[in-house]
């Protein structure tokens, strides 16, 4: 069942979390069993980890300083358009981003330094700021 985001403000009162850690995005040679996300393609392998967590035995690039928005909300599979109505809203604020689904949910990665305007314009679009909560 496709759920059509014109009809549906699945934004009004939908929650979501800032994580306390700050994290890094790596270009590895390995995964990293402490990561949040191991990200192996036919090209590269890519781990988000806390900072603390990053191994430079293996590392080939970092991208340091994000924090992790996790949407607090079960997402139907058949939703469309979720994450590009707040892309979009970022993307007009110059607020880039870097995503990772889950199964159920959504993430999405901010610079450290431009998440408080991010969590206005998140708070425009209807969501709610619980406290964060570390892992799931």
């Amino acid at each position: 069942m496709r759920v059509n985001m014109n009809k549906t403000n699945i934004f009004a009162n939908a929650k979501l979390y800032v994580w306390k850690e700050t994290f890094a995005i790596i270009k590895s040679k390995k995964t990293n069993m402490q990561a949040f996300a191991n990200i192996v393609d036919k090209n590269e392998i890519t781990c988000i980890v806390q900072e603390k967590y990053c191994n430079k035995e293996y590392m080939i690039a970092i991208e340091p300083g994000w924090k992790i928005v996790t949407f607090d909300m079960a997402l139907p599979f058949g939703l469309v358009g979720f994450l590009a109505k707040i892309s979009s809203a970022l993307a007009k604020e110059k607020i880039s981003i870097f995503v990772i689904s889950s199964f159920s949910t959504d993430h999405i990665l901010i610079k450290q330094d431009k998440l408080k305007k991010a969590l206005l314009v998140l708070k425009e679009l209807g969501f709610r700021i619980k406290n964060g909560t570390g892992r799931i």
